[in-house]
């Protein structure tokens, strides 16, 4: 079944070009037009994906590239990491943590866990120093220079927990010429948001880029039930307050050796995930009329309030040996986060025809978490573009993380019921090399290897309430190998055929939220095949990518979250299984239009007969076979769907450009995402199977280039979609969105 639907992918892509259709690359080409002539077609993009810069063509494997332009405008009405969802074929981010915690899924490959301990199969990386933790993937996104998501298994370079991919982000960076930019956005629901940036070249081997963003919204949803936390006189909860700040120094003191040290610090202030208690009927996967955007009623939580700060470090040093480059990276980050949340969405005080009843109160909240990680990495690749290239490296990851976490008593108490403190402490080393090879002018070969070594030790407390004094330790480790093998042959100037088999994996977990009792798994491994092709068209004014691709997990990882007995537990699946079709591309359509697009077909599905979970404690429809384990109800989840791994994606971006002179220019672009058949959970039911989900975005205004002036107005949520992201269901059916609609203008300076 796999080799089949493989197949039949391969011949769909290729009849698709042969047919000349395009759909779009996910990154629209957004070099500002000339206004004075039609541009000659689409530029070439070049990434970074295999450690070393190359034409996007070259590379042999799926990798789609977001430009700062695109961020920009996602971005504009305040939306953070999540809006990158579905900007990607086969990319969905999601998360329950608010704006500091997202959770990425690449192909159906994801966690759906929310604790800030969990691991995940999709790996961040931010200027060569990998985020490891959910805790630091959220941290904002500014001044960027490119965003490559690099999908398939990628733990040959990139190192444990890539068997789903990387999102790797970097930033600008200093460079011998005075440049920089200010930009201010101002919008509906109090929304600022204001962006500078400023390269200083202090001398001819030292470079500064200093770079700053704040973020900004007002409350703007009332809490209606008005507990003692509440002021009945004006709006409680949504807004934030996201302080960003990054410097490069970059220092050359000689013609081979060069410098980068980085410092950058975040201090955020805001709300967390509002849920939102009986906004699903039983039945219907649907709204209903007890979901109001701008109310909720919460008795706990303290309006859901989330704070957090993070600094971090980095020191980058190459030397150039003439044939080699010998590259050495050390990074550090720290962090501190507090934060509480009313998990019902609800009030179970409240008077049975209440809209917003819950069977019980649930309350629970961070009273601190102390985060500690740190990099060493160590590589030496061969210099120029010969017929043989290789690279070679060791690498060092060690973290500690310290988690307080508390429990109330769901009436707007503010001391704790009950307190766990939990030290879970990881380290990891591995080695690594890479190597290709020119059989001929037009075909090249690629394969790598990695040696991982794996450890995670937890240690944990209840220092208050049922159980007091109790404890929990358990320690896991593996060792690993990961590789690839890879071919790239260039058909024609225009045209490139690629193939890449490669096996991930992700290291052992451990979950202690329902301390005393802890669960662990087993490292999961991700065997991968996949092809595809890379072309120009049309005389280099479209730009088509097509790959097809089938993977197999074995012991596949999962997080069991909520279900009647409302527990948080790893489990290992026998198998998992995905497959699926992506495309994407550009095209220069004429008269100032381009059009850029993209899709995914992605099936996934579980593997493993004997494989129960808990059921939703709500009254929902599970549409899987019940099983009694004991007195309660297990639902067997064999051939499901992955949770949130959407089957099918898109995305669409438009853009017009008219030039009105020399040097000015009038510009519009609207965008759309799409995903479509996902389920929320690992069981499957009526209501926490979604359908379609649609957002749109619109983006018109002036500019003039000799001055480097732009003004523009948009809108982010078009429509005002009321899309549903994620749920609770452990009491009731519960529920929470995305973000609303958002309009305002904004005023960029470049220099």
């Amino acid at each position: 079944m796999l080799r089949q639907a493989l197949l039949a992918a391969t011949v769909s892509g290729v009849a698709l070009l042969s047919a000349g259709a395009v759909s779009a690359q996910t990154a629209p080409n957004t070099q500002t037009v000339p206004a004075a002539a039609e541009p000659a077609g689409v530029d070439d993009i070049v990434v970074t994906a295999q450690r070393r810069s190359e034409n996007i063509r070259d590379v042999p494997f799926a990798v789609t590239a977001l430009s700062p332009q695109t961020l920009q405008e996602v971005s504009a009405g305040g939306a953070d990491i999540l809006s990158l969802s579905g900007r990607v074929p086969s990319l969905q981010v999601e998360s329950s943590n608010g704006r500091y915690a997202p959770r990425f899924y690449i192909r159906g490959l994801g966690n759906v866990d929310f604790d800030f301990t969990a691991s995940q199969p999709v790996s961040v990386v931010l200027d060569n120093v990998v985020l490891e933790s959910v805790y630091l993937k959220g941290f904002p996104l500014f001044d960027v220079q490119q965003l490559e998501v690099l999908r398939g298994p990628q733990g040959t370079l990139f190192g444990r927990n890539t068997p789903a991919g990387v999102v790797k982000i970097d930033t600008v960076k200093p460079s011998d010429e005075f440049t920089g930019f200010g930009s201010l956005t101002y919008g509906n629901l109090g929304s600022t948001r204001a962006e500078a940036a400023v390269t200083l070249p202090a001398s001819d081997t030292l470079q500064v880029r200093g770079a700053i963003l704040w973020n900004h919204r007002d409350d703007w949803v009332n809490n209606a039930y008005n507990p003692s936390f509440a002021n009945p006189d004006k709006d409680d909860l949504g807004g934030f307050d996201d302080l960003a700040a990054r410097v490069h120094v970059a220092w050359t003191p000689t013609d081979r050796l060069s410098t980068l040290l980085t410092l950058q610090a975040r201090d955020y202030d805001g709300t967390g995930t509002m849920n939102r208690a009986n906004a699903l009927t039983k039945g219907s996967n649907k709204l209903n009329d007890n979901f109001d955007r701008d109310t909720v009623y919460y008795d706990g939580g303290r309006n859901n309030f989330q704070k957090q700060k993070t600094t971090s470090e980095s020191l980058q040093v190459a030397y150039d040996f003439g044939p080699a480059t010998l590259t050495g990276i050390v990074g550090s980050y720290q962090g501190w986060s507090q934060g509480d949340g009313d998990i019902d969405g609800g009030v179970a005080s409240a008077p049975a025809t209440a809209s917003y009843k819950t069977p019980f109160n649930s309350e629970t909240g961070t009273l601190s978490s102390d985060l500690l990680q740190n990099t060493y990495e160590l590589r030496l690749a061969s210099n120029g573009d010969g017929r043989v290239g290789w690279q070679v490296g060791a690498f060092y990851w060690d973290e500690r993380f310290n988690l307080v976490s508390g429990t109330f008593n769901g009436v707007g108490g503010v001391q704790p019921t009950r307190v766990t403190d939990i030290v879970q402490k990881s380290d990891s080393w591995s080695v690594f090399g890479q190597g290709s090879y020119k059989v001929t002018d037009a075909l090249k070969v690629t394969a790598g290897v990695r040696y991982t070594d794996d450890n995670r030790h937890y240690n944990g407390r209840i220092v208050l309430g049922n159980g007091a004094g109790g404890t929990g330790a358990v320690s896991v480790g593996d060792q690993q190998v990961s590789w690839d093998v890879s071919a790239v042959y260039q058909v024609n100037d225009d045209l490139n055929l690629f193939a890449r088999v490669a096996k991930g994996y992700r290291g052992p977990s451990i979950q202690g939220r329902n301390l005393p009792v802890l669960t662990t798994a087993d490292s999961e491994t991700v065997m991968s095949y996949e092809t595809g092709l890379k072309a120009r068209m049309m005389d280099g004014r479209a730009r088509f990518n097509a790959t097809a691709y089938v993977y197999e997990v074995s012991d596949m990882q999962f997080t069991a979250i909520g279900g009647a007995d409302n527990s948080n537990r790893l489990i290992n699946a026998k198998k998992g299984e995905g497959y699926g079709l992506e495309l994407d591309g550009d095209i220069y359509l004429g008269a100032g239009f381009s059009l850029a697009a993209g899709g995914a077909w992605n099936h996934t599905e579980i593997k493993d007969k004997d494989l129960l979970v808990a059921v939703c404690g709500s009254n929902c429809t599970v549409t899987d076979p019940i099983v009694m384990v004991g007195t309660t109800r297990r639902a067997a989840i064999d051939g499901n769907p992955f949770p949130q791994a959407p089957e099918y994606t898109a995305n669409l971006t438009l853009n017009y450009v008219r030039p009105l002179g020399a040097d000015t220019e009038l510009f519009a672009s609207t965008d759309w995402v799409m995903q479509k058949n996902f389920n929320l959970f690992l069981y499957e039911s009526v209501e926490f199977m979604q359908d379609t989900h649609f957002e749109g975005g619109l983006r018109a205004g002036w500019r003039d280039l000799s001055r480097g002036i732009e003004a523009a107005a948009y809108v982010r949520n078009l429509t005002d979609e009321e899309n549903v992201i994620g749920a609770i269901d452990f009491n009731n059916l519960t529920a929470f969105v995305n973000e609303p609609r958002t309009y305002g203008v904004q005023l960029t300076k470049r220099f």
